[in-house]
């Protein structure tokens, strides 16, 4: 093998605020595909076409289903050493997804069956389209952004991301009136196009050069995802981000009705609810940014204070829901709603800058693999977080008479969830850690050692003692 195939390849080029904003410009479009499925599709599905609302639910779990391809997406991406083809093609795959949905969708006015399994195909290209562009998308971030800006990095990618679902949902809804089938896939065809050349433009020449993965290192990807697993602090931050997200999203689909039930709010007044809670989170973000960026702190416990903190803060707002939940009406249930926005919002964007953070801790050449496992967990977390507040609160309003506290046991609930994603979060290494260069595989190495000069042999042996990386002698 010749030496420049082994060479790692130069260190990644640091982002400046520019190339922040333009990674920031990928994920909203990320983002705007996918609500222009998830939410305006959804409301077409059941309010247009009168279809059971458990349709449009089950075609947005096989969206969310489909991201347990990240860990294998994230694989490839690392074994290609290059992340901006990855993210390419998954928008592609994405946006293509998002045509094939809306086409469904007006298919099923004339033709039911044939219009659901096109729209089973469409939500399908949209998980793998996600997985693919999303996971990249963060490697590369993570990879190119000096520590001291990874938490406003991540806060400026993620607002981005809530403004893309805030244009699209606005422009979508104007252009959709009066409502039509033709219009519908006018539209998608549309936003998905735009979305599609905004990327094009947004990546290029944005990412350096950088080797392939060698092509010494045969490692398969369930191998090295085993690899990955057996890192501590890979797992425990997998286990953290399943536990923080499940009790995250648990509150999304119970909070307006919770108003509705117990404090009499009108459905306006419980959707300004839903505006207060987006405001905190706002605020969360930004004060978490404007802390996490200042130089010469150990950011690594930076963001690991804040995000134990953020997990704290939101079990106890959530706490103040339950105390809700017994008063009723006397609660001033917006300032504990907007103090619960803001926890969320400071604890989501610590552990996000912390995973980018943690994304190049250990085995070299396994960032991919690890943001994928962390956007696996997040996003089943988040499928079955959604489902199981809703049916909690369901079944709790059957045992329980009183709705304000069969919500309150809900709330409950959750806030022992953060409890026990701040004590997961807690116990999270700190400690600067070099990477570790990859083992080669000991049965290909064994089965070529005589194949290679002894020298070359020699040298093999010398940087490699006991599993470590080492200078040779």
């Amino acid at each position: 093998m010749s030496p420049e195939k082994l060479d790692p390849g130069k260190a990644p080029r640091l982002l400046g605020w520019t190339g922040i904003v333009r990674l920031g410009l990928v994920q909203a479009c990320i983002g705007a595909i996918v609500v222009l499925t998830t939410s305006t599709l959804n409301r077409v599905m059941v309010v247009e076409l009168a279809l059971p609302a458990l349709l449009p639910g089950l075609l947005v779990a096989i969206h969310y289903a489909l991201q347990i391809l990240r860990p294998r997406m994230g694989f490839g991406s690392d074994q290609s050493g290059r992340r901006t083809p990855w993210i390419i093609g998954g928008m592609l795959v994405l946006a293509t997804g998002g045509v094939v949905s809306a086409l469904a969708t007006a298919w099923m006015a004339t033709a039911p069956t044939p219009g659901l399994l096109l729209a089973v195909l469409g939500f399908t290209l949209i998980g793998i389209g996600v997985s693919a562009a999303g996971t990249s998308l963060l490697v590369l971030l993570a990879k190119s952004v000096a520590d001291h800006r990874r938490a406003p990095a991540a806060t400026i990618v993620w607002i981005m991301m809530i403004a893309g679902f805030a244009v699209t949902a606005g422009v979508a809804g104007t252009l959709l009136d009066p409502y039509s089938p033709e219009r519908l896939v006018e539209v998608a065809s549309s936003i998905s196009g735009i979305a599609v050349i905004t990327t094009l433009l947004a990546l290029f020449r944005l990412e350096s050069d950088s080797a392939p993965a060698a092509a010494e290192d045969r490692t398969p990807f369930l191998q090295a995802l085993r690899r990955v697993w057996d890192e501590p602090d890979a797992r425990q931050f997998t286990v953290f981000i399943f536990v923080s997200m499940l009790a995250f999203s648990a509150q999304d689909l119970i909070l307006e009705p919770f108003a509705g039930l117990v404090f009499g709010f009108t459905p306006g007044e419980s959707t300004r609810l839903s505006g207060v809670q987006h405001s905190g989170v706002l605020a969360g973000m930004i004060l978490v940014a404007l802390a996490g960026s200042r130089r010469g702190r150990p950011t690594s416990e930076t963001l690991r204070n804040w995000t134990v903190g953020g997990c704290i803060a939101s079990a106890i707002a959530l706490l103040g829901l339950v105390a809700g939940g017994f008063t009723g009406g006397d609660w001033p249930l917006k300032a504990n709603v907007f103090l619960l926005g803001a926890a969320n919002g400071a604890f989501s964007i610590a552990a996000i800058a912390s995973m980018m953070q943690l994304a190049g801790r250990g085995e070299t050449g396994r960032e991919g693999v690890r943001m994928g496992l962390w956007g696996a967990s997040q996003a089943i977390a988040f499928g079955l977080g959604g489902l199981g507040g809703a049916v909690a609160s369901d079944l709790a309003r059957q045992l329980i008479d009183d709705a304000g506290l069969a919500y309150a046991s809900v709330f409950f609930a959750e806030g022992l969830l953060f409890i026990a994603s701040a004590r997961l979060a807690a116990s999270i290494s700190t400690r600067p850690v070099m990477p570790v260069e990859s083992a080669p595989d000991i049965r290909d190495t064994a089965s070529r050692a005589d194949k290679r000069p002894a020298a070359q042999q020699n040298d093999q042996a010398a940087t490699w003692k006991g599993g470590e990386c080492h200078e040779p002698a």
